[in-house]
């Protein structure tokens, strides 16, 4: 079991920790799984860099200065038929993908995690994100989720050596 460093977010059935301080949050409907699969709408148990920021410039200021704006086109491909299978492509997309530039708030302020990326395992699942909840204790699908104050104070201190742990039962033992 890898120790968490003071700079990681920890996520586990009770909740968030970073900094000092719990948060509470969303995680998949399909609970936390070690053998995760597109689909399956479950949270990978790991460890998972965080390797981008994107936000919604005509919705937020600028989170980070390392944030990218999402644009109109922006999507992210989550059809393991895909050449693209979990990287960010744009429109026209032929392939099954997520719009970005949601409706509504979800995907204002989003971060990227590293899993099963950059070089994705095809089926082995796409896009764990972190980013805002629809309510509390509303499952995602198989990202992670927080209050939109919360995400906000979350990303302006994370660090390049964030990282996001998230730990089910059989992790303590």
């Amino acid at each position: 079991m890898t120790l968490p460093r003071p700079e990681d977010i920890v996520i586990t059935h009770q909740g968030a920790q970073f900094m000092g301080r719990h948060f509470p949050c969303s995680i998949g409907r399909g609970g936390m799984s070690r053998t995760k699969r597109e689909g399956d709408g479950a949270t990978p148990v790991g460890i998972h860099r965080i390797v981008g920021c994107l936000y919604r410039a005509d919705r937020i200021a600028r989170p980070s200065d390392w944030a990218l704006k999402i644009g109109t086109r922006d999507l992210w491909s989550d059809d393991p038929r895909d050449e693209d299978y979990n990287l960010m492509v744009r429109a026209p997309h032929a392939y099954s993908h997520e719009k970005l530039r949601r409706a509504d708030p979800l995907y204002d302020l989003v971060l990227i995690t590293d899993w099963n990326w950059p070089y994705a395992e095809r089926g082995r699942g796409s896009a764990i994100f972190i980013h805002q909840w629809r309510r509390v204790g509303y499952p995602t699908e198989g990202c992670v989720a927080f209050s939109r104050p919360d995400l906000h104070w979350i990303t302006t201190r994370i660090s390049y050596e964030t990282r996001l742990i998230v730990r089910d039962a059989k992790s303590y033992r």
